[in-house]
């Protein structure tokens, strides 16, 4: 049963690779994996600006309730069992630095992800569905 709904950048290299690596480890499809971009997407998902999620991730728990920024992050890997592996985002001192870092990546993303992978966007990057 589906916990988390994540609205994610689909021409994001970075944040597809990401998104990728959730999804082989979300065996009991906890996390739905909403690409911004998509066709339909303001159609399916009027009460997310897309503008607005460009510039920080959003979640939506099944409950209606949103949420941002390293907070889907967090969350995302701990329904995936691999909460340990961000657990630092949780920490006092730590989340303030972290959340610097979060806007930074966020604002910056496809910069990085060019010095990374060679490759600003991807139209869109391959997903689960691409991979099969």
């Amino acid at each position: 049963m589906t916990q988390l709904t994540m609205f994610f950048d689909g021409g994001c290299p970075l944040c597809a690779s990401e998104i990728r690596h959730l999804e082989k480890l979300d065996r009991d499809k906890k996390i739905a994996f909403e690409d911004i971009y998509a066709p339909l997407f303001t159609e399916r998902f009027p009460h997310i600006d897309v503008k607005k999620a460009d510039l920080v991730l959003h979640g939506q728990w099944s409950d209606g309730s949103i949420i941002y920024g390293l907070d889907v992050t967090y969350h995302s890997w701990a329904l995936v069992g691999k909460g340990h592996w961000v657990a630092i985002l949780r920490w006092p001192v730590f989340k303030q630095l972290a959340q610097l870092g979060y806007r930074f990546f966020a604002r910056y993303r496809h910069r990085i992800s060019a010095l990374v992978t060679g490759k600003g966007r991807c139209e869109p990057c391959a997903t689960k569905e691409d991979v099969k």
